[in-house]
């Protein structure tokens, strides 16, 4: 093997320490590091997109629950999340790759957890890409039904959904520059686009709800009976409602998969992710509430589904006031989705890379920008393909991309987090660390999880439930099927085949092959490994 060069040399290999860590855990350097701390929280903010999840799906809450499962809904949402966040964080501190989850998963448990892990996370950012990019067009289709009178039916948002899942699939396949510093700017517009929304749903309505109505009122519009504490039903209602919340508060995993990209990763993608959840949880209420004050008809507003939160803008200030915080919002979930495609096309190609999915040649190539673009296009032609029923039924379409967007991302989340639990004081602990603290943090957060995915498997109206008289397919929550159907089929293709090829990651050599592997590559790349270089 050939001598290395000593640093500053002639041909020398610049090998930082982030290098250096990814060179333990297995990899070279191919993705390209220029990421910091704030841009890799920033990733996580806007995935996460208070002004995409809150807004897109505030008619489940209010519908399913009234404003009590808005309220008191997403605080309750939004302290077991932070749990689960803290106990995601403490692992990714230890294993800063792009992998992020199933990487875990394979070096805390074995192969099999790795191979499930990973296909519960890929198939979920699949679902949340999707289910992003057909909120993102619903809402565009309102803005440019009042600017232009663009048909607001559910043909015509499908054409902007297709639309916007092109756009943002192009603005992926270039430098990740680009798409770092949209985050950043995305993070500052959410904060500030919150703020004057809030300002805007303070100062000029003429009405608000009384502070009773936003944190005691019940309601059930799903067609089950109860209608407030007292019956069972209604605690069943409540759970669905949360669904909202938790699909807001999700994909901040994001901070993982681009820890390959980011300065200093072991203590940035931890304190990202912590951070971007925590900020996401406050500000949302504080949007949360202003909107839910905002009402302008408690009965009027029952009515109200796909396009209650333009209804509640309109009612409450005016149409101009409409079309601008319309186009604040849409604005920031384009960032959404933007950054969607970037963390799942990272997730695929560190699957890929490891030789788990069909075709994985192709989609862990990464182009001379160091950007892995046939990974970029896979996950944009199968999240459009996901949505493809909304032709014909949206509600039921856009439930089931939230659904099993959510309910795949958080069964991966806590994989890892139950085999954490499990090694107890023997884990090795990275830059960031919950110390003793896990003993009680990662078992709330498990328990939390699987209450959370048997809500998103419930039947959402008696109509969708087998044998009832009102029974219509168009009704059904799909999300059992389709998560269950995954299920059989990555978990099929794990008992038939995979389990005697796959055997988690792969390492593509020693510390010495890999230095050397990175410098041959250097010359085919435009940009350099690090930019601190």
């Amino acid at each position: 093997m050939s001598e290395i060069p000593a640093p500053g040399a002639p041909g020398a290999i610049h090998s930082s320490e982030d290098e250096q860590t990814l060179h333990k855990l297995g990899y070279a350097q191919e993705l390209f590091r220029a990421m910091g701390v704030f841009q890799n929280f920033a990733i996580s903010f806007t995935i996460i997109s208070i002004l995409a999840g809150c807004l897109t799906s505030y008619y489940i809450a209010f519908q399913w629950g009234g404003p009590v499962a808005v309220t008191w809904g997403w605080l309750i949402v939004g302290l077991f999340t932070t749990l689960v966040a803290l106990s995601m964080a403490e692992i990714a501190s230890t294993y800063p790759t792009a992998g992020g989850l199933y990487y875990w998963s394979s070096k805390l448990g074995n192969a099999g957890w790795g191979w499930f892990t990973g296909w519960f996370n890929l198939i979920g950012l699949i679902g949340i890409v999707a289910a992003v990019a057909y909120g993102l067009a619903i809402f565009a289709t309102s803005l440019f039904n009042l600017l232009w009178s663009y048909p607001n039916d559910i043909h015509h948002i499908f054409y902007v959904f297709t639309a916007v899942m092109i756009a943002c699939t192009l603005l992926n396949v270039f430098d990740v520059r680009i798409t770092s510093t949209i985050n950043g700017i995305s993070a500052w517009w959410h904060v500030i686009g919150v703020a004057i929304i809030v300002g805007v749903l303070i100062i000029v309505p003429s009405h608000h709800q009384s502070v009773s109505y936003v944190f005691t009122q019940t309601l059930n519009n799903s067609g089950f009976s109860g209608h407030g504490w007292s019956a069972i039903t209604f605690w069943m209602v409540f759970a669905i409602g949360l669904t909202m919340s938790q699909y807001t508060l999700t994909g901040y995993d994001a901070s993982a998969h681009m820890s390959e990209e980011t300065h200093k990763a072991s203590r940035a993608a931890a304190v990202g992710m912590i951070t971007a959840v925590v900020l996401s949880v406050i500000t949302g209420f504080i949007l949360l509430l202003a909107l839910t004050f905002a009402i302008p008809d408690a009965q009027a507003v029952q009515k109200q589904f796909t396009y209650i939160v333009t209804y509640i803008w309109q009612g409450s200030t005016s149409t101009k006031w409409t079309e601008f915080l319309l186009f604040i919002v849409v604005v920031a979930q384009f960032f959404c989705l933007t950054a969607c495609l970037t963390s799942g096309s990272r997730m695929l190609f560190a699957f890929s890379r490891d030789r788990a999915v069909p075709g994985h040649q192709m989609w862990r190539r990464v182009s001379n920008h160091r950007v892995p673009v046939w990974s970029v296009c896979a996950i944009g032609v199968v999240s459009f393909l996901l949505m493809v029923p909304t032709w014909w039924n949206n509600l039921a379409g856009y439930y089931v991309g939230t659904s099993v967007g959510t309910t795949g991302l958080y069964i991966a989340f806590i994989l890892p987090v139950i085999l954490r639990w499990k090694a107890g004081a023997s884990f090795e602990r990275g830059a960031w660390s919950l110390g003793n603290h896990y003993k009680w943090i990662n078992p709330i957060a498990i328990i939390w999880v699987v209450f959370i995915s048997i809500v998103f498997m419930l039947p959402t109206a008696p109509g969708g439930i087998p044998g009832d008289a009102a029974f219509s397919w168009n009704l059904v929550n799909y999300a059992p099927l389709t998560i269950g159907g995954a299920f059989l089929l990555f978990g099929g293709w794990w008992v038939l085949s995979a389990k005697n090829w796959f055997k988690g990651p792969v390492r593509m050599g020693n510390e010495q092959e890999l230095e050397q592997l990175e410098a041959k590559q250097e010359a085919g790349f435009a940009v350099p490994a690090d930019t601190q270089y």
